[in-house]
């Protein structure tokens, strides 16, 4: 079980990812999260309230098994694997306790976060719903999520994936190193 426990190291990981990729464009598919979303929105009825999930959802419910194996690895990984912890840099951890969050390092996800006692405060509801909101508005404002563009996009050598790459790694900078210190300070 170490295997599954550890990073698996780049050169067993980036062609297993290079592989599936050529399976996916050579059967004429794309992989994202984000078009998953609107699929089950579209084959749940939400067609009938928006244009926008008027399409032929049947020809992609194949990757609403992407989907479903995203929710139950994330259960398998937080119900068999928490135990691991993540190796963090000192004053990474440092920061973090400052945010408040104490178990950084020692648990693979830290409690302050992660758990039902965390939900109890309405601020966490907040930064949820508003978090879930801006990251499904930027997924359809930069016509698709961070997987699709930076596995997909970049894959098939498109040009906006590129630019909505470089544009995620400029707002994840600008949010954990500005953003997050005034949220949890």
């Amino acid at each position: 079980m170490n295997w599954i426990y550890n990073p698996w190291p780049w050169y067993v990981a980036g062609p297993l990812i290079a592989l599936t990729m050529f399976l996916l464009l050579y059967a004429g598919k794309q992989f994202g999260m984000s078009s998953n979303l609107r699929t089950l929105c579209s084959a749940t009825g939400a067609g009938k309230a928006s244009d926008f999930f008027k399409f032929n959802w049947k020809k992609e419910k194949w990757n609403l098994t992407v989907m479903v194996g995203a929710v139950i690895g994330g259960f398998l990984a937080s119900q068999f694997m928490s135990n691991n912890t993540v190796e963090l840099a000192p004053d990474v951890i440092t920061t973090l306790k400052g945010y408040g969050i104490n178990s950084a390092g020692e648990a693979y996800l830290p409690t302050e976060i992660f758990s039902l006692e965390a939900l109890s405060n309405p601020v966490n509801w907040f930064i949820l719903i508003i978090g879930g909101f801006l990251v499904g508005f930027g997924a359809r404002y930069a016509g698709g999520c961070t997987s699709g563009h930076a596995i997909s996009g970049l894959s098939n050598l498109q040009i906006p994936s590129l630019i909505a790459v470089i544009g995620f790694f400029v707002g994840g900078l600008v949010m954990i190193h500005f953003i997050y210190p005034l949220i949890f300070a």
